[in-house]
C-alpha cells in the first residue's frame, strides 16, 4: 500500500521488455530483494538490489506492460518512486494500491500566475463513474485532487513543489500517464452495479 506522495525521482538505467533497472541512490539502501516499490504508480517487486551502485531491478509482466505506460520508458527517463507505507506511518496522500487501472493522456498543461500548473487529463469514458469531484486520484503515482470532471476528462491543480519534484515537469500534451482511481470509488461503483442488477 502506498500514499501517492513521491519520495524520490529515479532514472531508468536499462529497460528490456521483461525488466526495468532504475538508479535510485536515496531509496536503494531501503529496498530488499522481494520488496515492493512503486514506479510511476505501479507496484513492482525488486528482484535485484545493489545499494552500493544505488540501483534496483524489477521484472515487468505482460499484464503490467499491457495495463500501464511503463513500456514507454527509455534509458535516461525519470520515474516517480515511493516505498510502501509502514504501519503507524503518517498517511499524507490517499490509499494507493499501485494497481494501475488504465493509461490516460495529458490534454493540456496551463501555467498559472501563482506558479502552479493546471493539468487536464483524458481517460476512456467508461471510467467516469470512478472519478469523483474533489476526491482522490493517482497519476503516475502522484496523489492528486480532480475537479472539472466531465466526459472522461478531469483537471488537477499542481503546486510548484509537486511540479518540480515529480515527472509532471516533463509531461506535456500527448504524454501517456498511469492512472489509478480511488479504491473506495471502485468499491462503491461495484456495489451499486449489483444493486441495480437486483442482487
Amino acid at each position: 500500500m502506498f500514499t501517492g506522495i513521491v519520495q524520490a525521482l529515479g532514472e531508468v538505467r536499462a529497460r528490456e521488455r521483461g525488466s526495468l533497472a532504475v538508479y535510485a541512490p536515496s531509496l536503494a539502501g531501503e529496498l530488499a530483494v522481494g520488496g515492493s516499490v512503486a514506479v510511476n504508480g505501479v507496484c513492482l517487486t525488486a528482484v535485484a538490489v545493489d545499494p552500493g551502485a544505488g540501483t534496483f531491478r524489477a521484472d515487468l509482466s505482460p499484464e503490467t506492460l499491457r495495463r500501464t505506460a511503463l513500456g514507454d520508458l527509455q534509458e535516461g527517463d525519470r520515474v516517480n518512486l515511493e516505498l510502501p507505507l509502514r504501519a503507524g506511518e503518517f498517511l499524507g496522500g490517499h490509499w494507493v494500491q499501485g494497481h494501475v487501472d488504465t493509461v490516460g493522456e495529458v490534454v493540456a498543461v496551463e501555467p498559472q500566475p501563482d506558479g502552479s500548473y493546471l493539468f487536464t487529463f483524458q481517460v476512456d469514458l467508461q471510467y467516469d463513474p470512478w472519478i469523483v469531484e474533489k476526491g482522490s486520484i493517482a497519476v503516475d503515482g502522484i496523489s492528486l485532487t480532480p475537479f472539472d470532471v466531465r466526459e472522461g476528462r478531469f483537471s488537477v491543480a499542481v503546486i510548484p513543489h509537486t511540479y518540480h519534484h515529480t515527472t509532471l515537469k516533463s509531461r506535456g500534451p500527448g504524454a501517456r500517464v498511469n492512472v489509478e482511481f480511488d479504491i473506495l470509488a471502485k468499491y462503491v461503483a461495484k456495489q451499486l452495479s449489483w444493486v441495480r442488477r437486483g442482487a
